[in-house]
């Protein structure tokens, strides 16, 4: 996660007091064991999703507070998901938000508008269409985020790429010379 992005996170005392129950559990922190779009922990991904889902409602006089919540619990899958398990049914995409639900009302007392959020967000590569504003924010700002975080991996690989290529093209120069 860029630094600027978590202080500003960080720093947002409502935004904290919403999720401080959750980030708190034992549980949602192994979420940091698991990555989720190359390099990102699903923790931070999260995190970063619920932090954009409350701006927005918040913006929009929304539900912000199931918004930052729903957002933080929306991949709490707790598996890696590139390893095909033989007593998982289904493959990821489509079966996650049920699980990360379940997972999250073990845990926590989610109202309904919270459980929606999560079991649809993967919308529409499911068939489940979000009930609320709130679900629709989660979704496309879940897309959004997966997108970024896989957009600046691959930058950082390409910049990567070409400055190996310039130090042999460099290098190569100064062997011809000598």
């Amino acid at each position: 996660m860029r630094k600027d992005i978590k202080n500003l996170i960080d720093n947002d005392k409502e935004f904290q007091e919403i999720i401080q129950e959750l980030i708190k559990d034992s549980t949602v922190q192994e979420m940091k064991n698991y990555r989720q779009h190359y390099e990102t922990t699903c923790y931070d991904h999260c995190y970063v999703v619920s932090y954009f889902c409350y701006l927005i409602c918040k913006k929009y006089n929304l539900d912000y507070v199931s918004a930052a919540r729903a957002g933080m619990l929306h991949d709490l899958f707790l598996y890696d998901w590139r390893i095909r398990q033989p007593d998982r049914k289904g493959l990821h995409a489509f079966t996650h938000g049920k699980t990360a639900c379940e997972n999250a009302s073990k845990l926590f007392n989610l109202n309904e508008k919270e459980k929606d959020m999560i079991i649809k967000h993967m919308w529409p590569v499911t068939i489940g269409i979000p009930k609320s504003l709130e679900g629709f924010i989660l979704t496309f700002v879940d897309k959004y985020c997966a997108m970024q975080e896989s957009f600046d991996i691959m930058q950082s690989r390409l910049f990567m790429k070409k400055a190996f290529r310039y130090t042999y093209v460099f290098l190569s120069f100064i062997i011809i010379k000598l």
